[in-house]
Parts: C-alpha cells; sequence; structure tokens
C-alpha cells in the first residue's frame, strides 16, 4: 500500500514538472518570437531611415530654395526613441518626402531617388508585416500570462503582459489611448 501511494506521488510530481517544464519552454519560444520580431521591426525601421536620409542630398541638389529638408531626419540621429516613437517620426518624414516628390516633378527624374521612392514602398508592405506579427505574437503571450494555469509559471518566473506595437496597454485602467 505504501509502494503505491509512494508511486502515485513520484507520478503526479512528474506530471507536475513534465507540465512546468512545457509552461515555461512555451514561453521561451514567445519571447524568442518577441524579440525575432522586434529584431525585423529594428531592421526595418533602420532601412527607412537610411533611405531618407540618403534622399537629404539628392533633394537639397535638385531643390535649390529649401535649406532643411527633412530636418526630423538630422534630428533622430542624437535622439533616443522607442521603435514606435521612430515609426512615428519616419512616417512623418515619409510624408515630406512624398510632398517634395509631388511639388518637385525633377526628382522623378532623378534615378537615385526613384530608387529610394521605392524602398521606402516597400518598407511601407514588410512594416505592416512585422506590425501584425509582432502583436499577434503579444496576444498569444499575453494571454499565457493571464490565463490559468500557465498564468502560475508566468508569476513564478517573472514574465509580465508586454504591451502592444502601439505601446497600447490592453490591461491598464487608461481608456483613452487608442492610437491610429
Amino acid at each position: 500500500m505504501v509502494v503505491i501511494v509512494s508511486l502515485c506521488i513520484f507520478i503526479i510530481i512528474c506530471l507536475i514538472l513534465i507540465w512546468f517544464i512545457s509552461c515555461y519552454n512555451n514561453f521561451q519560444t514567445y519571447i524568442i518570437r518577441i524579440n525575432e520580431a522586434e529584431n525585423f521591426i529594428d531592421t526595418t525601421l533602420r532601412k527607412r531611415f537610411d533611405l531618407l536620409n540618403k534622399s537629404i542630398n539628392i533633394i537639397k541638389s535638385n531643390v535649390k530654395e529649401e535649406k532643411n529638408v527633412l530636418k526630423r531626419i538630422t534630428e533622430l540621429k542624437s535622439k533616443q526613441v522607442s521603435n514606435f516613437e521612430l515609426d512615428r517620426e519616419l512616417y512623418e518624414c515619409i510624408n515630406e518626402f512624398n510632398r517634395y516628390k509631388e511639388l518637385y516633378s525633377n526628382l522623378s527624374d532623378n534615378e537615385k531617388f526613384l530608387k529610394i521612392d521605392l524602398g521606402l514602398s516597400e518598407s511601407e508592405s514588410e512594416i505592416v508585416a512585422a506590425r501584425k506579427y509582432y502583436n499577434d505574437i503579444i496576444t498569444d503571450y499575453n494571454s499565457r500570462v493571464r490565463t490559468f494555469p500557465s498564468n502560475v509559471i508566468a508569476k513564478m518566473c517573472g514574465y509580465k503582459v508586454k504591451t502592444y506595437y502601439d505601446g497600447k496597454d490592453m490591461y491598464d485602467d487608461i481608456t483613452n489611448d487608442f492610437k491610429m
């Protein structure tokens, strides 16, 4: 009888240990996927920044009366900002880039300018896909952090709910911070 009870206790402990290891490994997988998505976003934002930075001299050489071409790009070099803030700043710079493209038709004759424009268009679809991928992973991760029984492991290991790419914390008390 003692052997059977001991065996049952041993089996229960092994099952709990297997469950713990499985949950822990799932969290590690999510963390790796989140890091990969962040890295892809970083790379895409760097590409956009570099393209806009290269366009400054092209625009200046083709548009004589403008002095502060894409001033934000120059200012961003010395700032430390989050990916989300950088994305918003670069979006404003792309709008300015597009204004130059519309106002000065001679820019469309410049091959380097057209390559930059094409690169910016490609990076837009890349960043949209990266944001969606990141937010999908965060949704799954946060679900595991907040639901039983995986939330037990999350609390034990110190895993916390993460914010979405736009900075929105779906679990805070602020309800008017919807981002467009």
